[in-house]
C-alpha cells in the first residue's frame, strides 16, 4: 500500500473513533478553559481513570487493559467497520496515548492518538492533543453527562472487536 493511501486511512478511522467519543469537539454546555490553569492529572492518577475500563462511544469503543497495557477498539458497522489495536501508555503526568495499527475493509495503518488531562479544584478536564479543546471531562463528584461515566469497569470491547475482525479476516 502507499503512503499516501495508509496516511489517508489512518485520518479517516480515527476521525471516526474520535467522532464516536465525543471528545473531538466539546460542546457549549461542558467547554471549559479554567482547565489551561489546572496542573497535570499525575501519572498513577491517570492510571486509575482508564486502567481495566472500556470507553463506550456512540458506534464504538475502546478496551484499556491493564495486562500489559494491551489496547483494542472497535467502531462502525458493516462497510465503515474498523478495528483498533495495539498499546496505550502515559509519557508524562497528565496525557494519556494509545498506539494502535487500525483496520477497516480499505486496509490498515498504524496510528497514535493522544489525550491530556488537567485537574482543578477536583474536577479533570481533558483535551484531545493536538488541537482538542479542553472540556470538562470529570466533575469532582463524577455526574451523569460526564464523559468520564462513559468509562466502564471491564471489557466491554472484546465480544464485538472479535466479530469485526474476523469480518475483515475474510475480506483480505
Amino acid at each position: 500500500m502507499s503512503k499516501i493511501f495508509l496516511s489517508l486511512l489512518a485520518g479517516s478511522v480515527m476521525v471516526g473513533c474520535i467522532a464516536a467519543t465525543g471528545a473531538g469537539a466539546a460542546t457549549a454546555k461542558n467547554k471549559d478553559v479554567t482547565a489551561q490553569f489546572g496542573v497535570p492529572l499525575p501519572a498513577n492518577e491517570l492510571f486509575q481513570l482508564y486502567q481495566g475500563r472500556s470507553w463506550l462511544w456512540s458506534d464504538g469503543a475502546g478496551y484499556f487493559s491493564p495486562k500489559q497495557r494491551q489496547f483494542r477498539s472497535w467502531t462502525g458497522s458493516g462497510k465503515t467497520a474498523s478495528y483498533g489495536e495495539g498499546r496505550w501508555f502515559i509519557p508524562n503526568a497528565g496525557k494519556l496515548c494509545f498506539k494502535a495499527t487500525w483496520t477497516a475493509q480499505s486496509g490498515s495503518a498504524p496510528a497514535v492518538t493522544c489525550f491530556s488531562h488537567r485537574v482543578k479544584g477536583g474536577n479533570v478536564y481533558q483535551k484531545r492533543e493536538p488541537d482538542g479543546e479542553w472540556y470538562l471531562f470529570k466533575h469532582a463528584a463524577v455526574k451523569q453527562g460526564d464523559e468520564y461515566a462513559k468509562l466502564r469497569k471491564g471489557d466491554y470491547v472484546g465480544k464485538r472487536f472479535g466479530m469485526v475482525k474476523a469480518r475483515l479476516s475474510e475480506k483480505s
